[in-house]
């Protein structure tokens, strides 16, 4: 796997590709065909690891071709290591003003050449430059059913509600805080003696597999946005 062109030390950690993930993501024909994605992360990564999974697999459609984060020392690029992926690391506090981070992340991401990108628990808003180079070929995951409950506390806030159905969202990435154009949505039960830990542990599970399936139509059969309105496949 080439490296990334227009890059440089200044503002970008980059880790190298293992020789054992050279050879997969390299393996044949088949796997040139697989739609390329970049995953960016802040935390622990179990989004990720799923569809790395995922990938695995020659039906999917799809490979990681690198994972990128917002911090060092986390667990994701751990995770991203293990499987021989290569990573970067792009802090917000080594920029001097967050046009410059948003900027320097497009620049890094479009050198892989993606054909989609996942934020994958990702804890930063992209901005313009991002959504310049990306806009319509980002998702991200949202743990309610939007419009309901969008922001940082989503779980706790449905709780407060008293709603019985919450669930979890697949929705491409805009401007907006959780306000993109919705993909795919998954509901998910409240227990009448659920807390916020127990319930975000279930809507967890459910947004891995949502995830994985989504972003697996999407890379097989494409998609197409009217307005609000994403339709995968033709």
């Amino acid at each position: 796997m080439s490296e990334p062109k227009g890059r440089g030390a200044a503002w970008t950690e980059e880790r190298g590709t293992s020789d054992e993930g050279r050879r997969r993501l390299e393996s044949g024909p088949e796997a040139s065909e697989h739609k390329k994605l970049v995953v960016l992360v802040s935390g622990e990564g179990s989004n990720l690891q799923a569809l790395i999974d995922a990938c695995r697999e020659e039906a999917y459609g799809a490979q990681v071709v690198a994972v990128g984060a917002d911090r060092g020392t986390i667990n994701a690029l751990a995770r991203a290591e293990r499987s021989g992926l290569p990573s970067f690391v792009l802090r917000l506090a080594d920029y001097p003003a967050r046009e410059d981070w948003d900027a320097a992340l497009a620049r890094t991401c479009a050198g892989y050449q993606p054909d989609l990108i996942v934020l994958a628990g990702f804890m930063k808003l992209v901005g313009k430059p991002f959504l310049a180079a990306f806009g319509g070929h980002c998702v991200n995951t949202h743990p309610a059913l939007l419009p309901s409950f969008p922001g940082p506390h989503a779980v706790r806030d449905a709780l407060a509600h008293g709603v019985k159905v919450t669930g979890c969202t697949v929705f491409l990435v805009d401007d907006g805080v959780d306000a993109g154009p919705i993909v795919a949505q998954a509901s998910v039960p409240v227990a009448d003696d659920d807390d916020e830990a127990t319930l975000h542990e279930r809507i967890k599970v459910a947004e891995r597999v949502l995830l994985v399936g989504t972003v697996g139509r999407m890379v097989r059969d494409g998609w197409s946005v009217r307005g609000r309105k994403v339709r995968i496949g033709s």
